[in-house]
Parts: C-alpha cells; structure tokens; sequence
C-alpha cells in the first residue's frame, strides 16, 4: 500500500531512538517523516516550526469567527445613545 509522506527528510524509528537531535537537525529545520517499517507513523518538527503551526491554526480559527460575526445583523447607533 502506497503511503503519502508529507515531508522532503524521512528517518526511521531506530534512527531516532539513536539519536533524536541529529534526526530533527537532518531536517534543516523542516518537518522529518519517522518511518515504522516503511510507513509514516508521525512527524518530528522542530520547536519554531510547530509554534508557526500552531499560531497559524489560531489565525485560522480567529479568522472563521471574525467571519461568522460578520453574519450578525448590523445594529446602528449613534454615540449619544451609548
């Protein structure tokens, strides 16, 4: 069964167990696919890469309740009704 890997570098298990700095630095700083007898099992990023992940996911979802506020009926008022 053919796999899709999702990254440039692969190592194996045995080679991260071995040594997990040099498997992540293989990476040059971008994801590395660790293989379990030839199929992706997960993927080692480094630090900096995930926290850009993770605040990418944030925008994302920041940005789908912007939008979906922006549904809401429109309330006008002037400032001397505050």
């Amino acid at each position: 069964m053919a796999h899709v890997v999702l990254a440039e570098m692969t190592a194996s298990v045995s080679e991260l167990k071995k040594n997990p700095m040099g498997t992540v630095a293989a990476g040059e700083g971008a994801a590395v696919a660790i293989l379990n007898r030839n199929e992706p099992a997960f993927y080692c990023v480094p630090a900096k890469v995930y926290e850009a992940m993770m605040e990418r996911l944030d925008d994302i979802e920041l940005n789908r309740l912007a939008d979906a506020r922006t549904e809401d009926k429109v309330i006008r008022v002037k400032l001397s009704e505050l």
